[in-house]
Parts: C-alpha cells; structure tokens; sequence
C-alpha cells in the first residue's frame, strides 16, 4: 500500500519554512490533524478539513480515515517525543510518510553551542517532573521539552532542593519563530518570571556542597532510600542486581518489593527499564512511591496487593525478584508461570524455611544457589571485631525457551 498518511513536523516559522513535499501533501490532503496553535500555522491555501485531536487524545480519528490523503501535523521532530511515533505503533510503515523539521532540541543546541550527541534529552510534557532526579550530575548538560509556562520554575526549585542550585539554567521560547527570547539565571536566582507556555529547558548542571550524586550503578547506600528496616541490603542488592542482569527494555517484577530499592535500582540501570513492584503493606507502599520520585524512576508501577493474587492478569515479565513471601503458596509457581521464556528469576531466602523450599525448586528446575555472608566491622570495647549479618541464600534460574 502507497503511503496514505503524511505526519509533518512544522516548525514555530509556520507554513513557509516547510520543504517542498511538505506543502505539497497538505495541499493534496483531504484532512489535516493536529493541536490549534498547529493549525493555526497553516496557510489559507490549505483546503483541507482541519480537526483538533479530541480530549482525551486519541488516534482513532486518524486510523478511521485509512485508505484517505491524511496529514497529521506535528512539532519539530515528530519521532521525538512526538505523535510521530505514537502512529507508527500502529500504522504499517509503508503506509505513513514522516517529514521532519528541526526538532527543539536541534534548534537549542543549536543556539548554545552544544554539541547534541553529548547531551540528555528529556520531556516533562505531561509527565513527572521527578525524573529529572536520576540525571543530575556536575558537569552534565540537560535540554528539557517543557509542558507549560510553570515548568522552568517547577525545575529550578527541584535543583536547588537537589544541591544543583548553581547550575545555570536558559529558557528558550518559541524556537525558530518571530517570537524567540532566552531568559538566563542560577536555579538559585531563578525569579517567577513570565515564560511562554511554548518553552524548553537547557540547564548546565552544577552542583554546591550540599549534593550527594548517586551512581546509577546497582548497589546505592541503604541511606538513599527510605525504609522501616524491610531492605534488601547494598551489599546483597549489588549482587542481586547482578544476577537479575537488566537489559534495556526489559520489565521486572518485584515481588514483596518492601520500600522498592530493587526495582528502583533496576529501572536506574536503563531509562527504558520497567518495574512492576508488588506490595501488600500501605506504609511500605508509601515508602515506594517516596523512594521512586527521590530516585529519579517516577514511572515505576506500584501493584497494591499481596501475591500470588494481585500478579494476576499483569503483563509478563522478562525477569523477577521474589524478596519476600517466597514461602506462600503459590508465589514461586506463579512467578515461573508467567516469567517469559529465557528469563530469569532470583529469589533471596533469610529463613530455614524458605532455603529449603529455594533447594526443593533448584532439585526441579536447575539453576544456581549462592550462599552470601556479609561482615561489617564494628566496635567491640576499645577494638574492632566482624559484626556477621544474617546469611542469605540466592536462587538464580533462568527459565528455558521451550517451557
């Protein structure tokens, strides 16, 4: 099938900074889609019936139309962040023709002399400003897609909460268009001035001595998190992470996950790393929905129940941590169950009880049992001795691809 659908990418220079295939299928189209201001930017020319997405949003209107001259109009780019890549989910590729304009984040490196490829790109276009937690780092540039006028204000308090309030911060409004201005300051001397809602965020991170960056690598100290005592140790989660090996993409389930520090530090690893994390106690699932914001992983999914009922009808995972209640009934075979074929799955026993069953399953299904013993040194009188915490028993079992 010929392309049908034609999603543009229109820049804040309107109609007449469009390329030549531009023009040509919106002047062909039937119907043109896209947000008001979008719209707006077309020129009288264009006949086309113009329709505003619906609210909520959805494709449906578009996907209706296949088979007709569609265009959807788009900002910029519209493969980032863009509805560009919403349609091409579900919109053959042979059929939708994608013609980009420069995207923001082009346009503001752009005007700040910043090499692209060594700069994070993020968008806190309806979603949680918190994630910008996990990429906070001295010396670290950040272009930021804002969602409104409130967004520059909303980053710069979370920097300086964060120890970044040195970092310099430029607002870029209406990039490309008649109507662009920058606006300089610190996060620390940033004033409640009026911005344009249409705004992008570049920030020069810079950290005071306040900062206690924290390294995506697994195994961040114990007082990172919030907790009341129920927590995989960082020693232990070092070595758990490990064995769970997150891979880009991949969705886990913490099973029994306590305050969440393994699927917190799991989603860390990856920014395309999923978690769902399973718990049944209401302070520990107020614990995690603190520890996934402080962390930087606000996407993390908090499933309030108690397994093996609530991991029903949930999508299945490519890897699983059981942390607690691995001796419940029906925890262990629902969790193999539904585990993806050549994934994997680690589980962590403390008591006699639960070894036991981890050895039991290890006799049926393989994998590796791993005894841990960790020593601290600790005062004793005038001296040092070996503080030994509690044993831990690790099963690790990789699921075969013919199960």
């Amino acid at each position: 099938m010929s392309p049908w659908l034609t999603v543009v990418g229109i820049g804040e220079d309107g109609f007449s900074g469009l390329g030549k295939n531009a023009r040509r299928a919106l002047l062909s189209a039937t119907t043109v889609f896209g947000g008001p201001r979008q719209l707006d930017l077309l020129a009288p020319c264009i006949r086309a019936e113009r329709m505003t997405w619906p609210s909520p949003f959805s494709l449906a209107p578009v996907l209706a139309l296949r088979g007709q001259p569609v265009c959807v109009l788009a900002s910029g780019d519209p493969m980032l962040f863009g509805v560009g890549a919403s349609l091409a989910r579900v919109v053959a590729r042979d059929e939708m023709h994608v013609l980009p304009s420069p995207s923001s984040f082009s346009l503001a490196a752009a005007r700040l002399g910043w090499a692209l490829q060594e700069v994070t790109t993020l968008s806190v276009v309806a979603r949680p400003i918190a994630a910008l937690n996990a990429h906070l780092f001295s010396g670290v540039r950040l272009l930021v897609l804002s969602n409104d006028a409130s967004s520059p204000a909303s980053i710069a308090a979370l920097l300086r909460e964060r120890g970044f309030g040195p970092s310099h911060m430029t607002v870029l409004e209406h990039l490309g268009g008649p109507g662009e201005r920058q606006l300089q300051s610190s996060a620390t001397d940033w004033d409640d001035v009026c911005v344009a809602d249409l705004n992008l965020v570049a920030i020069d991170c810079r950290a005071d001595a306040t900062a206690h960056p924290l390294s995506r690598i697994g195994g961040l100290p114990d007082s990172a998190f919030h907790h009341d005592g129920q927590l995989t140790k960082r020693d232990v989660r070092a070595i758990t992470l490990a064995r769970l090996a997150p891979l880009p993409g991949q969705l886990l389930w913490d099973v029994g996950a306590g305050c969440g520090s393994i699927g917190i530090e799991w989603m860390r690893t990856f920014p395309s790393c999923r978690t769902l994390a399973i718990e049944a106690d209401p302070g520990r699932q107020q614990l995690i929905e603190h520890n996934r914001d402080a962390l930087g992983v606000p996407g993390l999914h908090l499933i309030r129940g108690k397994a093996p009922e609530a991991l029903q009808g949930l999508e299945r995972p490519d890897a699983i941590f059981i942390g607690g209640g691995v001796t419940r009934e029906g925890v262990l075979e629902t969790c193999w169950q539904q585990l993806k074929p050549g994934g994997r799955l680690v589980a962590n026993a403390v008591t006699l009880q639960s070894e036991m069953l981890l050895m039991s399953w290890r006799e049926r299904h393989g994998g590796e049992l791993t005894r841990i013993h960790i020593a601290q040194a600790q005062p004793l009188g005038e001296f040092d001795t070996w503080r030994q915490a509690l044993p831990i028993t690790l099963l690790d079992v990789i699921k075969p691809l013919d199960a």
